[in-house]
């Protein structure tokens, strides 16, 4: 059988699999944590993943548009109405190395010219992952867009629209695809401890609206005050084309 499961993968699945188990024998209701647990030690001492092939996916040999496409991957949807103008949005979030300053899993992006960048972030468990970014849609003050390149830890996408929403405010519009280690499995066990994606981004952009119309980031529990805004759904072709292009 070809391995398609990267190292870190791996190494993902294993720690997975076992705090699975763990948490299959300590709690009766989670009857099948123990067997998803199973399933994740054996992806990880193994290195193949039937889902893997079954969907085309090979963590070796990271494709963003294979990746990507269609249904595949953890798809998220944020938005948020900031009180600052479109191009002082704009060109703030246009500087990659600010994006930590305000999103909690960021430990670092390094922007390497115009067009590329290498970020670090904390992936499930604590894991550092990192990965290397390409802007594929630079359009001040309105959108801006990027995709992971090369081998990759996590293979992603993500974009940012910038709309006028009244006379000195901005309803920004976050999207982002991605791939995480151990595919949608892997982000269903992220959820168990905690790691909620939908949750990290609407925070992420609480805290950027507080940073942009106050200058600093206060803490405290976050409340949805506008849940038409906000919404949790898989994006099909249709949704992403405009933002991201062909994923080229």
């Amino acid at each position: 059988m070809h391995r398609n499961v990267s190292d870190w993968e791996r190494i993902a699945s294993i720690a997975g699999g076992a705090a699975l188990v763990y948490l299959g024998t300590r709690q009766r209701r989670h009857p099948l944590a123990t067997s998803t647990g199973l399933g994740l030690i054996a992806r990880g001492v193994g290195g193949y993943c039937p889902i893997n092939t079954a969907l085309g996916r090979d963590s070796g040999r990271s494709n963003t548009k294979v990746a990507l496409s269609g249904s595949r991957g953890v798809h998220v949807y944020e938005s948020i109405v900031i009180n600052r103008p479109p191009a002082e949005l704009f060109q703030f979030w246009r500087d990659f190395a600010n994006l930590p300053r305000f999103m909690e899993h960021l430990e670092d992006v390094r922007v390497t010219d115009r067009f590329h960048s290498h970020w670090v972030a904390r992936g499930p468990l604590g894991v550092m992952v990192d990965w290397d970014a390409e802007i594929i849609n630079d359009i001040p003050p309105t959108l801006l867009s990027w995709k992971s390149i090369g081998q990759s830890d996590v293979v992603s996408a993500g974009s940012v629209r910038f709309k006028p929403s009244g006379e000195h405010a901005t309803h920004v519009q976050v999207k982002l695809q991605y791939d995480p280690p151990a595919g949608k499995l892997g982000a269903t066990v992220a959820w168990l401890f905690g790691d909620d994606p939908q949750h990290q981004i609407a925070e992420d952009l609480r805290r950027f609206k507080q940073l942009l119309e106050t200058g600093e980031i206060t803490t405290g529990a976050y409340r949805a005050t506008q849940s038409s805004q906000r919404m949790r759904r898989g994006l099909d072709a249709s949704d992403t084309a405009g933002d991201f292009g062909s994923l080229r």
